[in-house]
């Protein structure tokens, strides 16, 4: 795989896809395709199924490169999930129109999840709190801690860049990524605050 890929943009790397160049596409799957599943695992609570929608996500992806529907907008992991989730509702639609459930056979109501709907004023506060209420623990945590955690979200590098970056190893850069984690989890149950919408 050219190593110059590496360095471009996702939507860099959409248009080389567009024209043909399919490394382009694998770095890209590459860069993101965890985020992408644990989006969609952490919507359907299922590993069959999350792969089976995860797949569902790339086809569509390719398709709607292929057909110029994708707007270069810096933007890209966000119309990924986009994807996903417009797939994840109709999964659930079809298994209602199926099998009639009940919001208890699920751990949470899909059609009333703040997360499945349209970002409206009220998630939009929460979100910002929420961000606000991380953005305050990463300041709590130690220096080597905090920098890991603000590349990988805030400069959404990769594991293997922060390493390269930071002078370390993978695994420590992904150790450092696990205590910042605990050590954020801690800091949120100590002092009340909310982590997830």
């Amino acid at each position: 795989m050219p190593i110059n890929l590496l360095e471009k943009t996702d939507d860099e790397l959409v248009r080389l896809y567009a024209q043909g160049d399919h490394d382009a596409f694998a770095v890209l799957m590459s860069k993101h395709q965890d985020k992408i599943y644990t989006y969609i695992y952490l919507l359907v609570r299922n590993r069959a199924l999350a792969e089976d929608l995860f797949q569902d996500t790339f086809i569509k992806v390719i398709t709607s490169i292929k057909q110029q529907r994708y707007a270069d907008n810096g933007k890209f992991v966000a119309w990924v999930n986009r994807i996903a989730h417009n797939l994840v509702i109709d999964h659930f639609r079809r298994e209602q129109g199926e099998n009639t459930f009940t919001r208890a056979d699920y751990d949470y109501d899909v059609f009333n999840n703040v997360k499945l709907s349209d970002t409206n004023v009220e998630e939009e506060m929460v979100q910002e709190q929420l961000l606000s209420n991380v953005a305050k623990m990463v300041d709590f945590l130690p220096d080597s801690q905090r920098e890991v955690v603000k590349m990988r979200f805030y400069e959404d590098l990769s594991f293997k860049e922060i390493a390269d970056k930071t002078g370390v190893s993978i695994n420590t850069a992904l150790g450092r990524m696990r205590y910042a984690l605990i050590n954020m989890r801690k800091l949120a149950e100590d002092n009340n605050m909310v982590l997830k919408i």
